[in-house]
């Protein structure tokens, strides 16, 4: 097969107007005919998600390709540490076969954190015995984020068997140090870690460049970092990649990869080739990926684009096979297998009752930022009724619940500020990274009540307020739907919208801002199954001040 078009060389940083043959073996050659021809459609490699949890998307692999596919993206690197986190091993293989349905190119690493932390109770264990089976398996590209950040810092015995068997095998190491700069930064960079996509600054991902870092862009639905660190692509694009790390369905819906391209662009006027070293190139290079970039002899991987300017995806190719045309998947409509660990019983709202002190004090809050996975601590009043502290919507100071979905335990309760809900609750079995189940809500009833659909119907996101329920059902592992992605999208997107219309949340994506406040590796104040624990200290603290 022979498409003519504008060919795009990002390692010779030209284009021009050719012929792309792709052999019997899949293979590319490409031929030179004339200078650019603007009328026709332009043809380059395929966009890379440099970092992501497909587990985040709501959808298993081959539903995720689906829907990633209209958008240009032939690939991602995929951290499972999600499902590693609820299943083992056992979920970490499961991705990869899932993975294997379809005509994509999913690159998965061995979860280096599995769980996350000590003050935490997760469904499974991945020791480094594990982690250096896993990274033997050539289906494991990696070693994924070192999320530990101060077991490396303080030389932790497991965490360097982990670090020194990727090394021994001679793949990368995602890197996970939000914050971090000066001696602390030399020491971990220099264990053998290589990215960082949890910068938030620019002066702190300008710091880690200097010492040889690859910077991942970071724009999911609740961590937004591309407007802090785009300027600094005009200095160091060989250094840097785009990455969502956890996008929702109906985000993924509307673009991925190429929105950042298109920003970078047409926004910030970067260099064309340079935005598309960043988005297509550096991430198959650095992880070893299989897929083309569009070189004499290159797998048949790449898209066909309308123009350079606005990147509307006319057609995508993976392994020479026409996966998109116009804005329509192509992959087959996949089966999922449904895998869960899932044992929580029943909560009741007295649970959920916490005993004020005696004498006078203040609450010590969540605070979440919009757009931004770091909390803040806020110190707010209490609203006391009959001795037992309950929310205040004035002051919006809510409750939240972690409740471990493994095995038999007492909630968690604490207070949170930011959601600004005027009415009912919101639950979810998606909560980074135990995936305990979570929830924020203005009163106990309404709490409980979502706690227990997402137990009823083991795992899901809820929203419920009196008789007005809304739920979106994720039988697999607690994390992910067995369905159609662009049907998951739209229930998300209902849910989504009565939560923020109905139910009043000021946040731009409640759901995925919910799920990071029992995420204890990013700092100052998050939410176990355990009690309040302050990520600054990385230590357990009281909710009374």
């Amino acid at each position: 097969m022979t498409i003519s078009g504008n060919i795009v060389d990002i390692f010779e940083r030209k284009t021009y107007f050719g012929e792309l043959t792709i052999d019997p073996e899949n293979k590319v050659s490409l031929k030179y005919l004339s200078e650019e021809q603007p009328a026709y459609p332009y043809l380059l490699p395929g966009f890379i998600d440099a970092h992501v949890h497909i587990e985040s998307s709501m959808l298993t692999p081959a539903h995720f390709a689906r829907l990633a596919v209209v958008h240009g993206t032939i690939g991602t690197v995929s951290d499972p540490h999600e499902i590693g986190n609820v299943l083992g091993t056992t979920g970490v293989k499961y991705m990869i076969a899932e993975g294997k349905n379809v005509n994509f190119h999913f690159c998965f690493g061995a979860p280096s954190c599995v769980p996350a932390t000590g003050f935490e109770n997760a469904g499974a264990v991945i020791d480094s015995a594990e982690i250096s089976s896993l990274l033997c398996d050539d289906d494991i590209y990696y070693l994924a984020e070192m999320m530990n950040y101060p077991g490396v810092l303080w030389g932790d015995e497991e965490v360097s068997r982990k670090i020194n068997s990727a090394i021994a095998a001679g793949k990368p190491i995602d890197g996970h140090a939000p914050g971090m700069t000066g001696n602390d930064a030399v020491t971990y960079f220099g264990s053998g870690i290589t990215t960082d996509h949890e910068c938030f600054t620019y002066e702190e991902a300008y710091e880690k460049l200097q010492l040889g870092v690859k910077i991942l862009i970071r724009e999911g639905s609740a961590a937004k970092n591309f407007e802090a660190l785009i300027p600094l692509a005009r200095a160091y694009s060989h250094l840097m990649m785009f990455c969502s790390d956890d996008k929702h369905p109906d985000n993924l819906v509307e673009g991925h990869i190429n929105q950042l391209v298109v920003r970078a662009i047409r926004e910030h006027q970067l260099d064309l080739y340079n935005v598309l070293k960043m988005a297509c190139v550096n991430p198959v290079l650095h992880y070893g990926l299989k897929s083309g970039l569009m070189r004499n002899g290159d797998n048949a991987d790449f898209i066909m684009v309308k123009d350079l300017h606005d990147f509307t995806v006319i057609a995508t190719y993976i392994n020479g096979h026409e996966v998109s045309s116009n804005g329509v998947s192509k992959i087959p409509m996949p089966e999922s297998k449904i895998i869960n660990h899932f044992n929580a019983l029943p909560v009741s709202s007295d649970a959920l009752r916490i005993k004020a002190p005696s004498g006078h004090f203040k609450l010590k809050a969540i605070e979440v930022l919009d757009g931004q996975l770091v909390t803040r601590q806020k110190e707010l009043d209490a609203r006391i009724t009959e001795g037992y502290c309950e929310s205040n919507v004035s002051n919006d100071a809510l409750k939240i619940v972690v409740y471990n979905r493994y095995k038999m335990a007492n909630p968690a309760v604490a207070f949170i500020h930011g959601f600004g809900l005027k009415c009912g609750a919101i639950a979810s079995s998606v909560a980074h990274d135990s995936h305990n189940i979570l929830a924020v809500g203005v009163n106990d009833e309404d709490l409980a009540n979502a706690i227990n659909l997402v137990v009823k119907h083991q795992g899901g996101v809820v929203a419920c307020h009196d008789d007005m329920v809304h739920i979106l059902p994720l039988p697999v592992a607690g994390l992910m739907s067995h369905l159609d992605g662009y049907e998951v999208a739209a229930r998300y997107k209902e849910i989504d919208a009565f939560v923020k219309n109905e139910m009043g949340c000021v946040l731009a994506s409640p759901f995925m801002s919910l799920s990071f406040m029992a995420l204890l590796v990013i700092p100052s104040l998050k939410l176990s199954d355990l009690g309040l624990f302050d990520g600054s200290k990385f230590e357990f603290t009281d909710m009374f001040v």
